[in-house]
């Protein structure tokens, strides 16, 4: 949650205290002290004093991106309320969490956050939650997903081990979409250039156009529009006759779901 000069000033003392009180409970908090571009609508947000994070790769946060307490926050739920987002790294030792946002088009109140969060802003999330994180004992990781899944796949792919055999593809629209920061040589970068990256055949025919390793599969780490993660595991199921626990999907957003805009 943002919090300017003016909305602070604004409230009384004793209801300033209840509302931190009550974020305390439910948020970890910190201050945003870095903005900056990662690629042509992703942010990277780094984010200071956040100690004692208990944090595997691939884990997310739940970000509050609007005011809680609004008659509207209570009427409509957590939908309008909190967004969630990949955390790219987090350092124990100087408790510095960074995150990566993606900025979508329309005017949710995600988007609206990711676009005005700036240095010295107070921000409140969750602790990281999620189960798509790495296998170690994967005979081999593929990894499927579009501008979203990046940021996800960056973390875990530091976190395998020395000479994991990796194999996958990120669909991206152009070359300025590719993520700024290092993800490693081992995954194919695929331009989709016009087309929309809701419901992606491209990033289907792309994942089915891979050469893997015969034997038995791998483990699958598929992310990013829920229509699109879906359609590749049902590929990887169906046509390539992977087990169903072998593909792990984390659906990021879709368009025109509440909650996940």
């Amino acid at each position: 949650m943002t919090v300017d000069a003016e909305s602070a000033g604004a409230a009384a003392p004793g209801r300033r205290g209840l509302r931190d009180k009550v974020l305390n409970l439910v948020f970890v908090r910190g201050r945003v002290v870095d903005v900056r571009q990662a690629a042509r609508r992703m942010r990277l947000v780094r984010v200071t004093d956040v100690p004692g994070l208990d944090w595997t790769p691939g884990q997310h946060v739940r970000v509050n991106v609007s005011d809680p307490f609004t008659a509207r926050a209570w009427l409509r739920g957590m939908a309008d309320v909190l967004r969630s987002y990949s955390v790219w790294n987090y350092d124990a030792a100087t408790g510095v969490l960074e995150l990566c946002v993606m900025d979508h088009d329309g005017d949710g109140p995600g988007a609206r956050w990711a676009r005005t969060v700036r240095p010295g802003q107070e921000v409140a999330f969750t602790k990281p939650q999620g189960r798509f994180t790495v296998r170690d004992d994967a005979p081999y990781h593929l990894f499927a997903g579009e501008e979203t899944a990046s940021v996800a796949f960056g973390a875990m792919l530091r976190a395998l081990p020395a000479g994991a055999d990796v194999h996958g593809v990120v669909e991206v629209a152009g070359p300025e979409d590719r993520l700024r920061l290092p993800l490693g040589e081992k995954l194919t970068w695929r331009y989709r250039g016009d087309a929309p990256a809701a419901s992606s055949s491209s990033l289907v025919a792309a994942v089915r156009a891979l050469r893997l390793p015969d034997g038995p599969p791998g483990v699958a780490y598929v992310a990013g529009e829920a229509r699109t993660v879906h359609a590749v595991r049902a590929h990887l199921v169906r046509e390539r006759g992977w087990p169903r626990r072998s593909v792990l999907v984390k659906p990021f957003w879709t368009p025109g779901k509440r909650g996940m805009d």
